[in-house]
């Protein structure tokens, strides 16, 4: 009794320097939740993203907001996680957007396209443009509020039977691709299936496909692919700097206390940094150590890529004059894609250009 009448008479800047706030705010019910992944939990660098974001939620909570944290498959398909998290049935998904251009080709956007945006570039469109408002305004019509969740970096560009030398190598070809990326392939002539990772290596070793694309070197590395395909191409023209999203359930987020809203921004925020991190730290060892066992580097030929942009190009075009959500964020990428890569061809290429010609270092 005597407590309540001190809160109420000192009022909140006296419970502060009392030290009573600590005690109202360990008063505070646990919050428990649910996290479904798309990526199995042998890929360390994509998962290890939740994980990260997971612990350090609990940790800023005091253990009292825990986040179960589930492997691709585990409480859903993969390919179920927005569905997931549109009905409640989990809190958050840990996704690549544009797994769903199957409901919308505007989930690629939050994602990438091919020929979009590099990492560096899709954080200023995402924290500094008009990206991360865009999307979440689309995402408001699923029940979802989205967070960027990692990013892999410009990814590679796949393993082939054979090296690829020319646009003409490609009519015919069986490939392992999926969303616009498979559509835009379609159009010069490849034929595309949709396969889990985890059943790429039999694919090829069987003949299924010609031609498998994942990530990049050191979770290529993991599925053995070099075995089977030894001939491996860069760059990915189509994740030039994919996204991964936190996609929360809207009514879910909503009723977290602030304080609770805030830890799991900066939990995402420190998510998103570090994938990138150590996709940069590890690609390196793991390209050399494929290079050393064999692997035939190739880049992609130029009039394939030509090709590809041009395609590309139509499509977007054609999703434009159908799909409005897509026209206008699509518009609004371009017009950033467009500003940066003038500032990108000047500095950062100059730099790059020159550092990466040096044999001496």
């Amino acid at each position: 009794m005597e407590r309540r009448r001190f809160v109420r008479s000192a009022g909140f800047a006296g419970v502060l320097a009392a030290g009573v706030a600590p005690a109202l705010v360990h008063a505070q019910v646990n919050v428990r939740w649910r996290l479904a992944s798309s990526f199995p939990k042998s890929l360390d660098t994509l998962t290890g993203a939740t994980e990260l974001f997971a612990a350090k939620i609990s940790d800023m909570s005091g253990g009292r907001f825990q986040i179960a944290v589930h492997g691709g498959g585990e409480l859903m398909p993969p390919g179920e996680v927005v569905d997931g998290v549109q009905k409640g049935a989990v809190e958050v998904a840990h996704t690549a957007p544009y797994y769903f251009v199957g409901k919308d080709e505007t989930f690629a956007l939050g994602c990438a396209i091919p020929f979009g945006l590099n990492a560096r570039q899709t954080n200023a469109w995402m924290y500094e443009g008009n990206g991360l408002k865009l999307m979440r305004e689309f995402y408001r019509g699923y029940n979802i509020v989205n967070f960027p969740g990692g990013n892999t970096g410009a990814q590679m560009g796949g393993w082939y039977r054979k090296e690829l030398k020319s646009l003409a190598d490609m009519k015919g070809l069986k490939m392992r691709i999926a969303g616009l990326a498979g559509r835009v392939m379609e159009r010069l002539g490849v034929v595309t299936q949709s396969i889990p990772g985890s059943e790429l290596y039999a694919a090829l070793e069987k003949g299924t496909v010609d031609a498998a694309e994942w990530v990049g070197p050191y979770d290529d590395q993991k599925l053995g692919l070099a075995k089977v395909a030894p001939y491996y191409a860069y760059p990915s023209w189509w994740e030039g700097g994919p996204e991964c999203d936190f996609l929360i359930n809207s009514k879910a987020w909503d009723a977290l206390p602030k304080e609770y809203q805030a830890m799991v921004e900066t939990a995402a925020c420190l998510a998103h940094t570090d994938m990138l991190a150590k996709y940069d730290a590890r690609n390196p060892k793991a390209l050399k150590e494929l290079v050393g066992s064999g692997v035939h580097l190739f880049r992609f030929p130029r009039d394939a890529m030509d090709a590809a942009f041009k395609e590309s190009q139509a499509l977007f075009s054609e999703i434009s004059a159908r799909n409005p959500r897509w026209k206008k964020i699509y518009e609004d990428l371009a017009a950033f894609r467009r500003d940066q890569n003038l500032w990108f061809r000047v500095a950062e290429a100059g730099f790059d250009d020159f550092m990466q010609s040096r044999r001496d270092l």
